[in-house]
């Protein structure tokens, strides 16, 4: 008697091992889904602070502020100028992101703009090299752009010059630079 295996054609094969290595696949995204997280990223000193003034905070980690009360609608990045906090804003209004940032010396006037232009990387006016820029308007002659050093350290003094630039954490640069293309809305509030 010939084995099952012989009386079968050969893309049948093919199929019963595609679909069983689909299913694996499956099981295997599935379990890696609801595994626990590791301890240290839960316990990691963060850049950014939850979006929510809701979400469960430790103790040594306050709450973010709430999103701005006149911020505008829809999909959008908030900067506050007096709390020098940005939030990432969804469609829906709901904020996704916060995190502080460190201003420039020249503050762009409160009102509504849109990135104007993106830019990898370049060497910031500050001679600092820079990654994801994302210019969105000019103040006092002075383009007026976010941006995260590349080595992800903090701006040094600026030492009298005019900057526009406002340097974000690494990790919020990148989240930035992901959330928001040329054309995406820019709310800059007191």
């Amino acid at each position: 008697m010939r084995p099952v295996a012989a009386l079968l054609p050969s893309w049948a094969w093919v199929t019963g091992l595609t679909v069983g290595a689909t299913a694996a696949v499956v099981a295997l995204a599935i379990q890696a889904d609801h595994a626990p997280r590791p301890a240290a990223a839960v316990t990691r000193p963060a850049a950014s602070a939850p979006a929510s003034p809701h979400a469960s905070a430790s103790p040594k980690t306050p709450a973010a502020p709430a999103l701005p009360d006149a911020s505008g609608e829809g999909r959008r990045i908030v900067y506050s100028l007096a709390g020098k906090r940005v939030w990432l804003v969804d469609a829906t209004g709901k904020p996704v992101r916060t995190f502080t940032v460190w201003p420039g010396t020249v503050n762009p006037q409160p009102g509504r703009y849109s990135i104007t232009l993106r830019t990898q990387s370049l060497k910031g006016s500050d001679g600092v090299e820079i990654e994801h820029v994302m210019y969105f308007t000019k103040a006092s002659g002075v383009n007026v752009a976010f941006s995260n050093a590349l080595d992800g350290a903090s701006p040094p003094p600026a030492n009298g010059q005019k900057l526009g630039g406002i340097r974000l954490h690494k990790e919020d640069g990148a989240a930035l630079w992901s959330f928001g293309d040329q054309g995406t809305r820019v709310a800059v509030v007191n």
